[in-house]
């Protein structure tokens, strides 16, 4: 049967892809800039939120990513930090999700004078307050924070060194992100050493604005354990081929080794991330998931896309008539492959995620 919007809002849920800096509320976002003297593009919360998501919604990564000026804007001081850290816990919590880990660059919110590190400590306080909020509503959720480098910045080795430093403090693992075409993984190639060397957990932005060298780079040079996006790992894909898809060596290896792929429907539509891609009908993770390839779900910036992690899935049962066993299965997968230890991972799927499915 299909589910209805109500139990795909109980459902729980499972977020890898998410970024704190895209999953701020437009009202905070008002609240604070008129604080700090900062401009927006639109007047009020309403209006902003809408310039938000038809912004992002050009087809082009890099105009996707200049609406993160705003955001990383008023998410300078320990205090704003916190707070955006905090209603992002709260938010995710409220809409289902058991387990969520949050992505950010510590880089790029240095300008009130915070180091890195201080950075890190301020949003690890937000996630703990919100958690403790959760928790008071009867929606506990767990929460990992994944530290971000920018790929243009070459900070990578600092931000892997931080990451690992606070990994019993909150951090759950390492990634790249911002413009893929032109900043191959391999430019921050140190860090990932450094990571391994360190029995650190990573992710790469790969496959998403960038085809099959930047897939093959982050897996088979960078050592990665998930893609982000990797939704142009089709092209690795004959779907035409008599007797059914043919897969190549690359598409083949992933779906083998169990590479799990963070995908991103709304956003990947927004940005063009898929030639030919017209609506989520048309999204790679329908074939992929019937391939047999380890899809996740996520929302990858909650605001930009004007979306959450029930939106998703609803669009995915509009799009592919997905039943309720179908979203048991994508948060699963998610569950199996999150940066927590493989007891914490069992006891949420055996414990939180399958019970609630039953129950539903």
């Amino acid at each position: 049967m299909k589910p209805t919007s109500a139990q795909i809002v109980q459902a729980p849920k499972v977020a890898l892809h998410e970024h704190l800096d895209g999953g701020v509320r437009p009202a905070t976002v008002v609240e604070i800039a008129a604080e700090i003297g900062h401009d927006l593009p639109a007047e009020g919360a309403l209006a902003l939120g809408e310039w938000f998501e038809e912004s992002s919604s050009s087809g082009s990564l890099p105009r996707y990513l200049e609406t993160f000026v705003h955001t990383v804007a008023v998410m300078q001081r320990p205090e704003d930090l916190a707070r955006v850290a905090r209603e992002a816990v709260i938010d995710l919590s409220a809409d289902g999700c058991v387990y969520a880990e949050l992505r950010w660059a510590p880089e790029q919110h240095l300008s009130a004078g915070l180091t890195m590190r201080e950075a890190v400590e301020a949003v690890q306080t937000g996630i703990e307050q919100g958690q403790s909020e959760a928790q008071a509503t009867g929606q506990p959720i767990v929460i990992g924070q994944l530290l971000t480098a920018m790929r243009h910045a070459m900070r990578g080795l600092e931000v892997a060194e931080i990451a690992v430093e606070h990994r019993d403090r909150g951090v759950a693992g390492f990634d790249i992100a911002g413009a893929e075409d032109g900043f191959p993984p391999i430019l921050h190639l140190q860090a990932f050493e450094y990571l391994r060397e360190n029995n650190a957990h990573f992710t790469i932005h790969a496959g998403e604005a960038f085809g099959l060298p930047s897939i093959w780079q982050a897996i088979q040079r960078c050592g990665a354990e998930r893609l982000g996006h990797g939704v142009r790992i089709v092209d690795d894909i004959d779907f035409d081929a008599p007797g059914g898809p043919a897969l190549g060596e690359l598409a083949a290896y992933i779906r083998d080794c169990r590479i799990p792929l963070e995908m991103c429907p709304s956003s990947n539509l927004q940005t063009g991330a898929v030639h030919g891609m017209t609506s989520i009908a048309d999204h790679p993770i329908g074939p992929l998931k019937d391939l047999g390839f380890r899809v996740t779900v996520n929302c990858d910036n909650r605001l930009m896309s004007g979306t959450s992690m029930s939106r998703e899935f609803e669009l995915l049962v509009d799009a592919f008539d997905y039943s309720l066993d179908d979203l048991r299965w994508f948060t699963i997968n998610a569950m199996k492959s999150a940066f927590l230890p493989f007891d914490r991972r069992l006891g949420l799927i055996n414990e939180v995620i399958k019970p609630g499915y039953a129950a539903l």
